[in-house]
């Protein structure tokens, strides 16, 4: 595509910034995210976006930018949190630091229902999440709205210039997409994103990069690395795919993947390694160190079964990448190592033989890729189910009998939800086993033995995520089920935390 009208994004770290990406897109406007070393190598966009980011603009090493290029590219730019505090310092202006962190919802209540804020609410719930504020305004700045308390919380510099001090770009701020729409008609000829074009471009581009190359992909079954096998067939490059047993997955799991793929007609091949992976994890029980157990294992099969590949495909999405801060540009936070950006698999990126086409997708946009390759509808719109498998849904180290519990359980949820008809209304449920035993009584007599949690959520990107409001009688009757079927728990709690600052996944 061509870049001259795009959106550019530039990312000072924000947890959420492929998030404002995708949320372009969304709204029909092609958009790229540049790391902020990339600044002066963007083309000519149509609009420019700052992101929000982890420090504060008075450590030392605060991100910064060039604000004479900035003004020079003569087109709408909005600064989100950080940037905005940005902002104000170039315009002359300033910004006081606080150990203090506004974090959650706000109410937003604009000056005037124009510009910006055209069609926005009196009062409209925002997402905060940041501990600087903007104290001193320089002359000409405009306040053009504030919070609940009368604080100013969105300013505008002259004609172009726009700051807002919380994410639009986030579900929680309830009218942030006619937000980022209403900036978005500021600018002039921007160019128009469409899932087939973004397809058409995808698949010229693995064409180019695999040429005469073998690929091997690993696939799980879950959404992404399945879209990913099936973009590659379709791309008609060769390849090897790779289904790993590697004994955390779930109840009959491996029957339904290779069912699946054998129904989308792409050939698997399936590598039984159950002992191994569990032997490894025996007794370790870091999360962090699971995680690296597993990434580099899964490396170690692939290899043993192909030999020396030349390009491994992963379906890593983004929000892989930006939590595990593995962009060696990225001044995002870390908060979880995922099993796809293991230090091996970083290393095979340095040699130029990982493959990785839905780095820059969210998982819904990887759903609507999936169904324009024509992959069924009840394949594409599966639970996404982590790669390290029910290692993550057991805290603590790993046992067999945990596992069994923990598989046993699952399914009894899952099958109450698909039976009373709220599988599709769930982004993402199951069941995990809470690394506690508890006091209970089983047939007059003290029982002492695992508690189980509940999770179901919903979420567009899996950047945040709220708990579902599931009715009482599915709950009543999941936890009656596994309290008589499944050995070894007394009892049954359902999560009831959102994203942040809970993950989905217990690790």
């Amino acid at each position: 595509m061509e870049e001259k009208r795009h959106v550019a994004v530039v990312d000072f770290g924000s947890q959420y910034a492929q998030l404002i990406v995708r949320r372009v897109r969304e709204l029909g406007f092609f958009a790229k995210l540049y790391p902020l070393e990339e600044f002066a190598a963007m083309g000519e966009p149509g609009a420019i976006i700052l992101s929000g980011g982890p420090k504060s603009t008075s450590e030392p090493d605060a991100p910064d930018i060039d604000f004479e290029r900035l003004q020079s590219y003569g087109v709408p730019v909005l600064g989100v949190c950080y940037g905005m505090q940005l902002l104000n310092i170039k315009f002359g202006g300033s910004v006081e630091a606080s150990d203090r962190r506004e974090y959650g919802p706000a109410m937003l209540v604009p000056a005037e229902a124009t510009g910006l804020y055209e069609g926005i609410s009196h009062e409209s719930q925002v997402w905060m999440s940041h501990s600087d504020t903007v104290q001193d305004l320089p002359d000409g700045a405009e306040v053009i709205a504030r919070n609940q308390h009368g604080t100013a919380v969105s300013l505008k510099w002259g004609e172009r210039f726009f700051g807002i001090q919380f994410h639009p770009e986030v579900t929680h701020s309830h009218e942030g997409l006619r937000i980022l729409h209403n900036f978005l008609l500021q600018a002039d000829g921007l160019q128009e994103f469409r899932i087939e074009d973004f397809k058409r471009e995808m698949l010229e581009g693995i064409r180019r990069d695999v040429g005469d190359r073998q690929v091997v992909c690993g696939v799980s079954g879950g959404v992404d690395s399945t879209v990913l096998a099936v973009l590659l067939h379709e791309a008609g490059v060769k390849m090897r795919a790779i289904f790993v047993d590697h004994g955390l997955l779930r109840k009959d799991e491996g029957d339904e993947v290779r069912n699946n793929f054998h129904r989308m007609g792409v050939e698997i091949e399936t590598v039984e390694a159950a002992d191994l992976f569990l032997g490894k994890l025996a007794g370790v029980d870091d999360p962090e160190k699971k995680r690296e157990i597993i990434g580099n294992l899964f490396i170690d099969v692939f290899w043993d079964s192909v030999g020396d590949a030349e390009l491994l495909a992963q379906g890593t999405l983004y929000p892989d990448v930006i939590e595990s801060a593995s962009n060696a540009s990225s001044k995002a936070s870390k908060i979880k190592t995922h099993h796809n950006r293991v230090d091996r698999i970083l290393e095979l990126q340095a040699q130029g033989k990982v493959l990785e086409p839905l780095s820059e997708l969210f998982k819904d946009e990887v759903r609507a890729l999936g169904m324009s390759l024509g992959i069924p509808h009840d394949i594409v719109h599966r639970h996404p189910f982590p790669g390290p498998g029910l290692a993550v849904r057991c805290p603590g180290a790993i046992e067999a009998k945990k596992l069994e519990i923990i598989r046993e359980s699952d399914a009894i949820f899952i099958s109450r939800l698909k039976d009373h008809n709220w599988y599709d209304k769930v982004w993402q449920a199951y069941a995990a086993l809470v690394p506690v035993k508890t006091v209970g009584v089983k047939g007059d007599e003290r029982s002492y033995e695992w508690a189980v949690s509940l999770r179901a959520v919903v979420s567009e990107d899996a950047m945040t995520a709220d708990w579902v409001e599931l009715p009482y009688a599915i709950l009543r009757e999941t936890s009656h089920r596994i309290l008589n079927e499944v050995p070894g728990v007394n009892r049954v709690l359902y999560d009831v935390s959102t994203k942040p600052p809970a993950s989905i996944e217990w690790e």
